[in-house]
């Protein structure tokens, strides 16, 4: 079997250098493309360089001119638009890992996938999808539990982070109110905001030094606590899955798919 031709969009910046160094070191996968925006002084320069891992012999671009089967986005919201534009426009598959998407964003997505095949997931990481896929199996078991299940998401990122909670915190409380039936979502607390209701979700996110991101989902009981906890040492967990969402992709139909998928959850 022939290796992928991949593009990378976003590839100056901290995950696109991972993807590329590790796309590079992987026999399946061709690096056909580094893009990024039109505004980046190292526009032009070889990627690899740009990536720190020596000579690539593709330049960072901020077009796709060559052929590609699967593009990675690990850019902004405006920017992952923009590709979703172009990848429809050339029929490319797309594995979209940026967060932060609005509502009407998130909407765009779902219209491309009509078109193409387009796999999007909050978090890139085999491990946080995993513990997602437990996530909702504790609440499915404690729905009913006769004490109650109060649940709690922590989340702590880089100080670089733009978005919070992160987007991947948003989707365990997604999975596990779609499943208990949770209202209302409380981000932190202070002063004295009286006795917990049981159908909130609280989130809390911290933001410190150059962590790459860890995620604690509580559910307390009366007299225990059950807690999933998944860590990030760094962020290659990401750019990993990643890559092995763009094999799974490489030879899909239109629609849209998720790390589920890729894992055979």
């Amino acid at each position: 079997m022939s290796a992928i031709h991949l593009a990378i969009h976003g590839a100056a910046g901290r995950m696109g250098q991972r993807l590329l160094a590790l796309a590079a070191g992987d026999p399946g996968l061709h690096i056909a493309a580094a893009l990024d925006s039109p505004q980046n002084p190292r526009i032009g320069e070889d990627a690899g360089l740009v990536a720190g891992i020596g000579t690539l012999g593709v330049p960072l671009s901020a077009e796709l001119a060559a052929p590609v089967d699967v593009v990675i986005d690990f850019s902004t919201p405006a920017g992952a638009m923009s590709i979703i534009e172009t990848c429809q426009k050339r029929g490319v598959r797309l594995v979209l890992a940026t967060t932060g998407l609005s509502p009407e964003q998130i909407e765009r997505v779902s219209q491309a996938s009509q078109t193409i095949a387009l796999l999007w997931a909050p978090s890139m990481s085999l491990a946080v999808n995993l513990a997602m896929k437990l996530s909702g199996v504790s609440a499915a078991a404690l729905k009913d539990h006769p004490s109650g299940a109060d649940v709690e998401i922590i989340e702590r990122h880089h100080r670089f982070k733009e978005d919070a909670p992160s987007g991947t915190a948003l989707k365990f409380g997604e999975i596990i109110s779609g499943i208990m039936g949770q209202t209302e979502a409380r981000h932190g607390r202070e002063g004295r905001p009286g006795a917990r209701p049981h159908g909130e979700i609280g989130y809390h996110a911290v933001r410190v030094g150059d962590n790459p991101g860890e995620h604690t989902i509580i559910f307390g009981l009366l007299g225990e606590t059950l807690e999933i906890s998944v860590r990030a040492s760094n962020r290659d967990c990401y750019a990993h899955g990643a890559l092995a969402a763009a094999k799974f992709l490489a030879d899909k139909p239109p629609g849209l798919y998720n790390m589920n998928d890729v894992l055979g959850l």
